[in-house]
C-alpha cells in the first residue's frame, strides 16, 4: 500500500509539474492564436477538459485503484510474466517493457478510430474544437478505464518491471500534453525532434476534421510506429493555421461543454 502510494505521489508531482511547464511556454509562444484558444471560451474549455480528467481520476481509483503500476507491483509478487520466466536482466525488461506499452497505447489508438464501439468514447477527445495543453487530458473515464485494464493485461503478461511501468506511465502523461500542447517550436526543431519523439505540429495533424489527416499520426511517445505501419501525415493540407481542429458534426461552442462531452457517447451518430 505504501509503495502505491508514493507512486501516486510521484506522478501527482509530475503532473503538476509537466502541465505547469507546458500551460506557461504555450502561453508565452502560442503556436496558433485561435478564439477557441483565448477568452471566455478557452477559460470553459479548459474548466470542461479539467473537470474530465479529475472526473477520470476518480472513476479509475474507485473500479481499478491498483492501475498499471500496482498490477505491475502484483505481478512481481505473485512471480508472474515472461520476463520472469526467462529470467531476463531488470533494466532489459524495463526498456523492452517501455517500447512494447508504447506500441500496446499506439495500437489501442487504432482500434479506437477502426472500431466503432470505441470510437463513439474516443470521439469526446476529437470534439475538442481547439488543441492546448488540456486536450491531453480530454478522454472519457470509460475510455480512460478500458485504457488502464489493456495496460494492466500487458504489464502482467510482460512480467514489466514496477520502476519501467512507472516511468512509461509519467512520460506517457507528459508527452500526451507535450504533443497537445499549442506550443510553438523552430521548425529546425520540431523536423529533428519528430524523429524520437511525437512533437505537438505532428499530432495536431491526427485532430484535424479532414479523415485521412485523423487517421494518421496515432503515436503519443514514438513516432517509429506511424512510419513504420504507413499512418504518417508530416503536414496538414490547408497548413497549421488554416487547418480546422475537431469533428465536423460538432462545431460552435456544445463540445466545450462538460455535462455534453459526457454524454456524446451515448448521442446518435
Amino acid at each position: 500500500m505504501g509503495q502505491l502510494l508514493s507512486e501516486s505521489a510521484i506522478r501527482l508531482a509530475a503532473f503538476v509539474l509537466i502541465f505547469g511547464s507546458m500551460a506557461v511556454f504555450e502561453l508565452v509562444s502560442p503556436r496558433l492564436e485561435r478564439a477557441e484558444m483565448a477568452g471566455a471560451l478557452k477559460t470553459r474549455r479548459w474548466v470542461t477538459n479539467l473537470s474530465l480528467v479529475v472526473m477520470s481520476s476518480f472513476v479509475l481509483r474507485i473500479i481499478f485503484p491498483a492501475a498499471a503500476v500496482g498490477s505491475a507491483v502484483w505481478a512481481e509478487a505473485h512471480g508472474y510474466g515472461l520476463f520472469r520466466m526467462v529470467a531476463m536482466d531488470p533494466v532489459v525488461a524495463g526498456l523492452l517493457s517501455f517500447v512494447i506499452l508504447d506500441f500496446a497505447v499506439w495500437l489501442e489508438h487504432v482500434a479506437s478510430h477502426k472500431i466503432p464501439l470505441f470510437w463513439r468514447f474516443h470521439r469526446m477527445h476529437h470534439a475538442d474544437t481547439g488543441f492546448d495543453v488540456t486536450t491531453g487530458l480530454r478522454f472519457h473515464p470509460v475510455e480512460i478505464v478500458a485504457s488502464m485494464l489493456w495496460k494492466a493485461a500487458i504489464v502482467v503478461a510482460l512480467g514489466a518491471p514496477v520502476l519501467g511501468v512507472l516511468i512509461f506511465e509519467i512520460v506517457l502523461n507528459g508527452t500526451a500534453m507535450f504533443n497537445h500542447s499549442n506550443a510553438k517550436l523552430p521548425l529546425a526543431l520540431d523536423g529533428a525532434l519528430r524523429r524520437v519523439i511525437v512533437t505537438p505540429d505532428m499530432h495536431r495533424v491526427h485532430h484535424s476534421t479532414i479523415r485521412r489527416e485523423t487517421d494518421s499520426n496515432y503515436g503519443f511517445n514514438f513516432p517509429f510506429w506511424d512510419r513504420l505501419f504507413g499512418t504518417y501525415n508530416a503536414q496538414p493540407v490547408k497548413g497549421h493555421d488554416a487547418m480546422d481542429i475537431g469533428l465536423d458534426a460538432y462545431r460552435g461552442r456544445e463540445p466545450s461543454s462538460f455535462l455534453w462531452a459526457l454524454l456524446l457517447p451515448f448521442r446518435r451518430g
